[in-house]
């Protein structure tokens, strides 16, 4: 660890933290129905969209309605992405002239860029024609953030409204989230990206000679346009194999820092929206210091893991001072990369810039637990926001019981029945990571698949079940995700994790949306305070992450142990 490392990461997170506020506000006037600098632009093309839907602008949904619209709108999308990778061989733009992509792959890609979890078992480059890359999985980066987005905004209209019966209209909300939010911003990163160097062409590969006079393709493509909005999206899934490894996603440190800005960005204003839209501010900044406390921890302890170096390599003569470089850039380091493992895990992007099968079994470790807490630091766009509001339900409930208060949260009381639908929403994560990791270790074909027996294999299992259910994407590296076993369970482990945790947190929000807003009184227990920041910490790392503690101490602890002592398996 040095102090220029510690530069770098502040810098990145002062920069978003200058974001916050302008971009809070900006989308809270957007999903208020108030002008922006865009409107005039923009409103005559919403308005038109509106038409040629026959949608009624003016007409809101219940709960229920609301969450069967998305419902829908998300399994057309996934019906659309499967249809054109099954027929990617006869459509347009395939200059390398792929074959149409196998029905479990096309099930398990379907699914992720549907549940803006972007886990890929294919290599996109040799995979992928630009025409399912542009047409198919960027539209979903958009549509599925959209989603998101437009989700939190529902549930934070439950705080808003008092005896409401109605959350808004899905479909306005997703327009606005697509037209005002995440298309202008991506038009920008995506020239800022082609500026920098990233391809954008239509053409499928170029030809180069090297040094030894050899002849050699190199694939491009149009990445800077779907580079734009993996990021800004929290979406992950890149256009090369490497990801952001690769020169041609992520060239340089500037590329760098513009990459763990946009996954930051909204996801982190979001928290900030919903603090303004409910009349209190405070109570967003409390949310967002939650938040980026536990997230600085994560990077702080990546960032020492990896900077110690690894004793099994020492013991080989690697010099310990160069900390551990496997599976590591040499243009971003430890830190960077550090950085990035922790932002891309806390978020739902998974997007990665190193290996993180490589890394030390402490600092593997941390990613995995940052998926495992739910994706709240800050989490997905919107996903994030929706799924750090059921831990603060959580904790105000166990602050009522502790010190005989009436749970309340921004004037609404939290009774039984937003808790059994909190706890139905919590438990589903850790009963289909561990439900399938668990049965996948057991399986010998399933086995079959990992690259290294030992603890490390279990520590792949998990973590793949882990980023799938917590819509992540990433992947430690070694497991090979591209079987019919793997593709199937990981697509439904993708589904149950996102919309198996949507419906109860849309039922808690049509539930609170009907009480009635109550002003704060003496036995209100404050909730804008830092005695709360620190009691939702103390929930999110209780009910987030020990759940897994006995499955975590087979696998990545098991391996941090014996790394100390230089043991291999």
């Amino acid at each position: 660890m040095t102090l220029l490392g510690w530069m770098q990461i502040c810098i990145v997170f002062l920069l978003v933290l200058a974001v916050i506020k302008p971009l809070g506000l900006y989308m809270s006037a957007v999903f208020s129905g108030k002008p922006t600098f865009l409107t005039p632009v923009l409103a005559p093309l919403e308005h038109g969209f509106y038409k040629l839907s026959a949608i009624k602008a003016d007409k809101e949904q219940g709960w229920l309605a609301y969450t069967l619209a998305m419902l829908a709108f998300s399994l057309a999308g996934f019906i659309v992405l499967y249809a054109i990778m099954r027929l990617q061989a006869y459509l347009p733009i395939n200059p390398q002239g792929f074959a149409n992509v196998p029905a479990d792959l096309s099930f398990n890609t379907a699914v992720s860029f549907v549940t803006n979890t972007n886990w890929q078992n294919y290599s996109g480059e040799a995979v992928m024609s630009n025409f399912t890359q542009m047409a198919g999985l960027t539209v979903q980066n958009f549509l599925s953030a959209a989603t998101g987005i437009a989700l939190a905004i529902a549930v934070t209209r439950a705080f808003m409204r008092s005896q409401s019966p109605t959350l808004g209209n899905f479909w306005v909300d997703v327009t606005r989230a697509t037209l005002y939010v995440l298309l202008p911003m991506a038009i920008i990163l995506a020239l800022v990206f082609v500026a920098l160097g990233l391809p954008q062409t239509l053409d499928g590969s170029v030809a180069a000679t090297t040094l030894e006079g050899a002849k050699q393709m190199i694939a491009v493509g149009p990445v800077a346009s779907q580079e734009a909005i993996k990021q800004l999206g929290t979406n992950g899934g890149g256009f090369f194999n490497a990801n952001a490894a690769h020169p041609f996603e992520n060239p340089n440190v500037i590329s760098g820092y513009l990459n763990i800005f946009a996954m930051m960005s909204i996801s982190s204003a979001l928290v900030f929206t919903f603090g303004e839209m409910t009349g209190n501010r405070r109570q967003g900044w409390t949310l967002i210091c939650s938040i980026a406390a536990l997230l600085l921890a994560g990077v702080a302890i990546i960032y020492w893991a990896e900077s110690q170096g690894n004793p099994i390599l020492t013991s080989l003569g690697v010099d310990s001072l160069q900390g551990n470089m496997e599976g590591k850039e040499v243009r971003f380091g430890q830190a960077m990369t550090a950085l990035y493992a922790a932002v891309t895990t806390g978020e739902s992007n998974g997007g990665v810039n190193g290996m993180i099968g490589s890394f030390t079994g402490l600092g593997g470790l941390v990613p995995m637990f940052l998926i495992q807490l739910g994706e709240i630091l800050p989490g997905g766009v919107g996903s994030g926001l929706y799924g750090l509001i059921v831990f603060a339900i959580l904790a105000v409930f166990v602050a009522g019981l502790m010190v005989g208060r009436t749970p309340e949260f921004l004037g609404k009381k939290i009774e039984s029945r937003e808790m059994k639908f909190a706890m139905l929403a919590v438990l589903i994560l850790p009963a289909v990571i561990l439900g399938f990791s668990a049965v996948s270790a057991m399986l010998s074909f399933a086995v079959a698949s990992i690259g290294t027996p030992g603890p490390h294999g279990l520590s792949e299992i998990l973590y793949a079940f882990t980023s799938a259910a917590g819509n992540n994407g990433s992947a430690m590296g070694g497991l090979n995700g591209n079987t019919a076993w793997y593709n199937t369970t990981l697509g439904i482990s993708m589904m149950l994790g996102r919309f198996g945790y949507i419906v109860p947190v849309m039922a808690i929000a049509g539930s609170l949306a009907a009480k009635q807003k109550i002003p704060a009184s003496t036995g209100t227990f404050p909730t804008a305070t830092p005695l709360f920041a620190g009691l939702l910490i103390g929930v999110i790392l209780i009910l987030g992450g020990l759940q897994f503690f006995p499955a975590l101490a087979l696998g990545p602890i098991v391996e941090h142990l014996a790394m100390l002592a230089g043991q291999t398996f």
